[in-house]
Formats: structure tokens, sequence, C-alpha cells
């Protein structure tokens, strides 16, 4: 009687398709990934016992080797943002707290197709030990793709529409709030906002922020001037504010270089500040203290932000299971409020 043929061995699509998730996460609970939800991982358990599944042990040595490397992504496409003073602190803090764990910190742009798709390919080849997202709009390609990568990623900021499980932001809330009751106190009643892209959570924050001291104070909220969060774009706004309001007295912009433009506009119109315009940013950033004048501002710790963004990610790729974290905000007092 001829010998029964041998049985086929059960694949990690299998697998996939039997437990309702996909192939990468079907993956990272078979390496025992610490960034996989409980129901997931015990529907791919049940599969793998259902169907006597048997990782190959050459693809499992792929799947757990190490890079030694980390990449820090930004949904941008021209590399001078790297020189801005902001993602300049974000680098210097992840850099360091990166340097600690032995990580190689790899910088990438995504917001071309191309620099999209090379993002892509690291999410999920695990190109890096784990990636830090940060800037990204909403409906940004790269939010979903993160959800699927077979590699720890932890965002800096929260994406609009998403909750994801590990992310280190602001208060950018409730600096945006103190900020306006701020001028409040000061007498000043007809306060406009210059806000950032509101197709980002940040900027959405820090207007929500504003809105909720006028309206607590009694006071109507301005339709904002949005910007793009540049010097350029925020003398545009100021611009436009004070064509619209010519009894303006006070302004809240949502980041210092939006900040420093809405100055150099009041003061080629001619106008005071703060005799009749005070001006508040938000961040801290050298360029607040070398304004002219001076910008009060909310600090909030970039350079943290970086760092903190960086020990999460190596908390992940350690197996470990690190909480979500917002870092506070505190008003900076200077001479243009």
């Amino acid at each position: 009687m001829a010998e029964d043929a041998p049985r086929r061995r059960s694949t990690l699509d299998e697998v996939a398709e039997l437990a309702g998730v996909s192939r990468s996460v079907a993956s990272r609970v078979l390496n025992n990934a610490p960034h996989v939800s409980r129901a997931k991982r015990e529907a791919v358990e049940r599969a793998v016992h259902r169907l006597g599944y048997v990782p190959h042990p050459t693809a499992r040595a792929l799947a757990t080797r190490r890079t030694g490397a980390a990449a820090l992504v930004v949904s941008g496409e021209d590399p001078s943002i790297f020189a801005d003073p902001f993602f300049a602190q974000v680098i210097v803090g992840a850099a360091a707290a990166l340097e600690e764990a032995d990580l190689h910190l790899m910088l990438c742009l995504a917001a071309s197709d191309r620099g999209r798709r090379r993002v892509e390919r690291l999410l999920r080849s695990r190109g890096a030990d784990g990636v830090m997202l940060m800037a990204l709009r909403e409906d940004d390609p790269l939010a979903r793709a993160a959800e699927e990568a077979e590699i720890p990623v932890v965002f800096g900021g929260r994406p609009v529409g998403l909750d994801p499980r590990w992310y280190v932001d602001v208060d950018n809330r409730g600096g945006a709030r103190a900020a306006t009751e701020y001028l409040i106190s000061r007498g000043r009643t007809r306060i406009a906002t210059i806000c950032g892209r509101l197709d980002t959570e940040v900027g959405r924050a820090r207007y929500r922020g504003y809105q909720d001291a006028m309206l607590a104070a009694g006071l109507a909220p301005c339709r904002p001037e949005a910007g793009d969060f540049t010097e350029s774009s925020g003398a545009a706004a100021m611009a436009a504010l004070a064509a619209r309001h010519p009894d303006l007295d006070g302004v809240f912009a949502a980041n210092d270089n939006m900040g420093a433009g809405a100055l150099r506009a009041l003061r080629g119109a001619g106008r005071r500040v703060p005799a009749d315009v005070a001006v508040i940013g938000f961040d801290d950033l050298p360029a607040a203290r070398v304004a002219d004048p001076p910008l009060t501002t909310v600090h909030q710790p970039v350079e943290g932000l970086g760092r903190e963004m960086a020990r999460m990610l190596v908390a992940l790729v350690d197996g470990q299971e690190p909480t979500p974290l917002i870092l506070p905000t505190r008003l900076v007092v200077r001479a243009s409020a």
C-alpha cells in the first residue's frame, strides 16, 4: 500500500485569514512583538493551534533580526525642514535617547508619493527597529500604514482621526488656552488667532484652546486666519486679520514662527506692540527671544518631545508596554504682551 503523502505545511497567510487579521499582524504575534492588541493576539493563537502552524526557522530568524537603527519620519518634502529650530531640537532629543540605547537615528521625509512609498517599505520590511512619525496631516496614508507596520511605531503628536496606542504629545489645547487667558487678563477683548494647519491635530488643538478661553470669558472668538507654521504665513495672516478687524488689540499665534511674522506685519503697518496689539506665540524657540520686541510665548519642551518619543520607542523594541505621554506647557512672558 502506498505511503500517505506528507501533510502540507500551513502558511502564515492561512493563519491570518482564519484569525481575521492581516498577515503583518499575524507575523507580529508569532514573533511575540508587544505592539498587538490582546484580541488580535488571542485570535492568531487560536488559528495557530487549529491549523498546527509551525513557523519556518529561517523566516523566524529574519523576522527577529535587529537593524540597530530607528527612523524619525516627518511628513514634508523639503529637506531644510530638519534645519527648522523646532525639528532640530526634536532631533537632538531623539538622538540623545537613542544613543543611550545604542541605536542609530535615520531621518526620512515622506510627503511626496515617492517618499511615502519609501517609508511604507520601511514599515513593512523591518528596515529599522522602530519608527517615530511626526507632522502627519488628516487622512495621511502613513498613519494607516503604521497600523499594519511590522515594527513598533510611536507618534509625535496624535494624528487627526486616529487614536494610536503609543504617542508623545504636548498639552497644546491647555497652552493655547493659557495664552489667550493671559491676553484677556491684561484687558484685551478683541483677540484674534493665527491658527496652524487645521488638517493637523496640533493646529486644531491650539485653535480649540483659544476658543475655550474666549467663550469662558464671554467674548466672541474671531474667525481665524490659518498659516502653515512659517513666518511668511504668519505675516500674511496678520495683514488679513488687521484689515478685517481694525480694532484688534490681541493676537495668539499658534507657533513662534507665525508670531514673529505677525510682529513684522504689525510693525510694517505702524501698529505698536504691545501698546496697540499684544502678541503671543507658541513653542519658545530661539526666534521668540530675539524677536522685536521679544515674543511672549507658550513654552513646550521640544527637545524633551524628541527624547520621550525615542525612549518610548526603545521600550517597545525591548518588549515593554509603555503608556502614552502628554508633556506640560507654561507661559513665558516677554515684551510683546
